[in-house]
């Protein structure tokens, strides 16, 4: 067994893996609007947090994750785990005196940004590589532990004077990564591994210091672990082949989940998380950068950000250097970047199967096609005009143009249509769907937006079983 070394060929999947775990890591680290002085960033951390066993004992947070998940090792397989967590170190802002000393301020005022008092977090990484074998029985416990320390930078102002310094203090961590295997029942060659990583600091609450914020700089934050085979695969917790079920429920997992992660269609490496992710997560291209709060949508939270005041700016900037970086990224963001995270569309293919054949693979004698032509293009098809075309429903012919009335269905229709039930409406178009099917587009009477849902296209649609014919105004 080696500790704090990986293969160079792990390293790198691991490193596929970690645009994922990265997001898990700082997940709430510093929410919108990026001020320490915001509600909402008086109570950070919530996912993922390892605190110490004499504190946690007396809260709804626990001292320790434990994961369980089965895998197919070749022979001579190596295993490596990496753990990552942010350690908490508490940061106070001292201004410099008049007598060359320095005291402790709630902020200190500088042209570009506003210095306060902040927990900020760094990475911390635990890596081993084992041999597989080696792991059975008892496995293999590793200890690790992260001294206590200080340090201070000095700070100035615009014209490069001394204005005070940061003073940054981190308490001693302590813990233990865990792994064992044990061999499944049955003819397959398979084994469950059970990682735990614990929380094994000695420190205890005093009573007048016994909160959170008092446990933090002693607890693993964000603490998740990367598990990677040099030969042979693990198998999909969420799905996993029909021989496997059985067993894939009989794991106890507690604190994390685990799932498969890194290159889709690889199963080499697993993510166990603290919170539940599907196999093989990625994060959205169109993502221009970490925001910390992956809970709001990028587009809103950048323009939100753009939106921020100079002086709620100032405020972020001297927060935290990442919270700077938001400001900087939402500052500076080419409207072409922008325009991207307005929305994105991934499944159609899985939906409408295999993609228009290429030009070479045309055929020239479809009936009712020109050659040269998919199937798929509008133009290939004279029957069917959306604007021109016509129904026909209790008796009168319904196009574009005609006016209806809007009383939707209970099996097929949106929550939100019921509000339009007994409302008039205008036929945009008439739509045939691949299957045969006719869908009807309408605006509604009375839209003050129906200018700007003509202009981008934005209808309602209704089956021709969901509305009834109206004389025209």
């Amino acid at each position: 067994m080696t500790a704090g070394v990986l293969p160079d060929e792990t390293a790198d999947r691991f490193a596929t893996a970690r645009q994922v775990a990265d997001a898990v890591l700082f997940e709430g680290y510093v929410l919108y609007p990026y001020r320490a002085s915001a509600a909402k960033n008086r109570l950070r951390w919530q996912f993922g947090v390892l605190v110490p066993p004499h504190w946690g004992a007396d809260s709804a947070e626990h001292s320790f994750q434990r994961t369980e998940c089965l895998m197919e090792p070749k022979a001579g397989a190596r295993l490596s785990a990496e753990l990552r967590f942010l350690r908490a170190q508490r940061r106070t802002v001292q201004r410099l005196c008049p007598d060359g000393g320095f005291e402790t301020v709630e902020a200190l005022e500088l042209p570009d940004r506003v210095l306060v008092p902040w927990d900020e977090g760094t990475e911390e990484r635990i890596t081993l590589d084992a041999d597989v074998s080696k792991l059975a029985g008892a496995g293999l416990a590793i200890p690790f532990t992260r001294p206590a320390r200080e340090e201070t930078e000095p700070v100035h102002d615009a014209d490069g004077r001394l204005a005070g310094r940061l003073v940054r203090r981190s308490a001693e961590l302590t813990g233990q990564v865990r792994l064992t295997t044990d061999e499944l029942d049955g003819p397959y060659a398979a084994l469950r591994l059970t990682a735990t990583v614990e929380n094994t600091s000695t420190w205890k609450p005093d009573g007048a210091d016994d909160d959170r914020t008092a446990a933090l700089p002693h607890s693993l934050v964000g603490a998740h672990l990367l598990l990677g085979l040099s030969a042979g695969s693990f198998l999909s917790m969420t799905d996993p082949p029909e021989w496997a079920r059985g067993a894939v429920a009989a794991c106890r997992n507690e604190h994390a989940w685990p799932v498969l992660a890194g290159e889709s269609g690889r199963a080499d490496v697993m993510l166990s998380a603290p919170i539940i992710l599907e196999d093989h997560p990625a994060i959205a291209p169109e993502s221009p950068g970490a925001l910390y709060d992956a809970l709001e949508i990028d587009e809103i939270l950048a323009l939100r950000t753009a939106a921020l005041t100079d002086q709620e700016k100032r405020e972020a900037r001297g927060t935290d250097p990442r919270a700077a970086e938001v400001i900087e990224l939402a500052d500076t963001m080419p409207p072409e970047v922008l325009e991207r995270l307005h929305g994105a569309v991934r499944a159609l293919r899985e939906v409408t199967g295999p993609g228009p054949a290429a030009p070479d693979d045309l055929a020239p004698d479809v009936p009712g096609h020109r050659p040269g032509t998919p199937w798929w293009d509008p133009e290939s098809d004279r029957s069917v005009d959306p604007v021109r075309d016509r129904i026909t429903v209790d008796g009168r012919s319904i196009g574009a143009g005609s006016r209806v009335l809007l009383k939707p269905g209970l099996r097929r229709t949106d929550a939100q249509d019921l509000f339009l039930q007994g409302r008039a409406a205008h036929v945009e178009a008439v739509l045939h769907d691949v299957d045969g099917g006719v869908h009807l587009a309408v605006t509604v009477e009375g839209d003050p937006g129906v200018d700007i849902r003509r202009e981008q296209g934005r209808f309602l649609y209704f089956q021709p079983d969901e509305i009834a014919p109206l004389e025209d105004a």
